[in-house]
This record gives C-alpha cells, structure tokens and sequence, in this order.
C-alpha cells in the first residue's frame, strides 16, 4: 500500500512539472476523471458526450475532438486517440489553466501561445496547417444555426462576412484571394492580437472551474 502510494505521489510531481497544475489541482482532476470513466483507465469520446453541461453546448464536438487530438499532447505528433488516459486528459486541461500572481511575462507570453495554438488546432479539423473558410464556417454555423434564430444560409453568409471582417481589420494588406486560401497559425495570432485570453480561457463542462483553482506552484 505504501509503496503503490508513493509510485502514485511520484506520478503527480511528474504530471505537476509536465502541467503546471499543482498536486491538490491533479488529484481534483483524477477524481474527476475516475468518475467520467466509471473508474477505467481510459475515457472514450462517449464518456464525455454523457457530461450534462456539455450536451447544449453549439461546439461540443469540437471540444470533445480536442481531447483526443494528438497534436495538443506538446510531443509533436498528429492524429487522434481512440481512447486517452489520465496523463493525456491531464495536458489537454493544462491548456485551460490560468496565469497566477507569481507568473512572469515570459511565462504568460508562452501560455498564452499555447492557449492560442490550442483554439487553432480546434478550428484546424483536417491538420493541415491552416483554417480555410469551410472549417470556419463550421464552427460560426453550428453556434448561430443551433440557436434557431437564423438558418443555415444566413449563418454561411454571416461567417463569410465575419471572417473577411476580421481579417480586414487585423491584417488590412492581405489580399482576399489568399485570406481565402486558409489561416496559418501566425495569422492566427494576429487576428486575435490584443484580445486577453489568460484568465478567460477556462473550462466549466466538466463541472470543475480550473480558474477557482488554487495555481501555487508558480
């Protein structure tokens, strides 16, 4: 007993230096994770499709597919997961950890980069590099058609127009016919540049608020 007790605490320092997260953080999480995966080793797409507060949310599928993207594991692969374990669940939540008082500018310059390569990646469906406008429209079709305001025509339309508005306004000298050839991920960052991200990038679904989450280690 002792000793599987000390693998485990083992375990959790590794995990805190690959996540940032703290050893009272991981432990809520594990918790967490037990009882998504009905105390399994792995969790599937389905287990989290069962979280209740994520089942009215017009991106699940995105969110749920970012779990299992490889390409957010920071080990530079790419593909998917059929299943992904605690560790693989555990870097997916880092991505939503906020800075704390003791962060330094560098540090927050890197998390948020990281937050950004993980909203690209979300928006990136086939990996390859760039968002084209199909996948953004994807993504601004199911969170206006869904809300049953307006159709799907009308949600294409307001897409178009919402991404070449962005890119306008944020990168005014890039002609439209290469806008139209797909977002690369420096372009990524500069349509976004200013927007504060840090605190606000959060996740609540899985009924726990990492940003009410004690972040000491920094």
């Amino acid at each position: 007993m002792g000793a599987a007790q000390t693998r485990a605490e083992h375990n959790y320092h590794e995990l805190s230096d690959k996540t940032g997260f703290s050893l009272e953080q991981i432990n809520i999480l594990h918790k967490r994770f037990k009882q998504l995966s009905g105390e399994a080793d792995t969790i599937s797409k389905e287990n989290l499709k069962s979280i209740p507060a994520l089942s009215d949310n017009p991106i699940k599928n995105q969110i749920i597919e970012a779990f299992f993207d490889k390409r957010n594991q920071h080990n530079g692969e790419v593909g998917v997961y059929d299943e992904i374990g605690f560790e693989e669940f555990l870097m997916v939540m880092s991505h939503f950890r906020p800075p704390s008082l003791r962060t330094s500018e560098e540090e927050k310059k890197a998390m948020r980069k990281d937050k950004l390569q993980f909203l690209f990646n979300m928006h990136d469906t086939d990996s390859d590099g760039k968002i084209t406008l199909e996948e953004y429209r994807k993504v601004v079709e199911e969170l206006l058609s869904r809300s049953g305001a307006i159709g799907l025509e009308a949600a294409k339309a307001i897409a178009d127009a919402a991404m070449l508005e962005v890119a306008s306004s944020s990168m005014p000298d890039m002609p439209a016919d290469y806008f139209y050839e797909g977002i690369t991920f420096e372009h990524f960052e500069q349509i976004l540049n200013g927007l504060e991200m840090e605190s606000r990038m959060h996740i609540r679904f899985l009924d726990i608020d990492t940003v009410t989450m004690r972040c000491d280690r920094q």
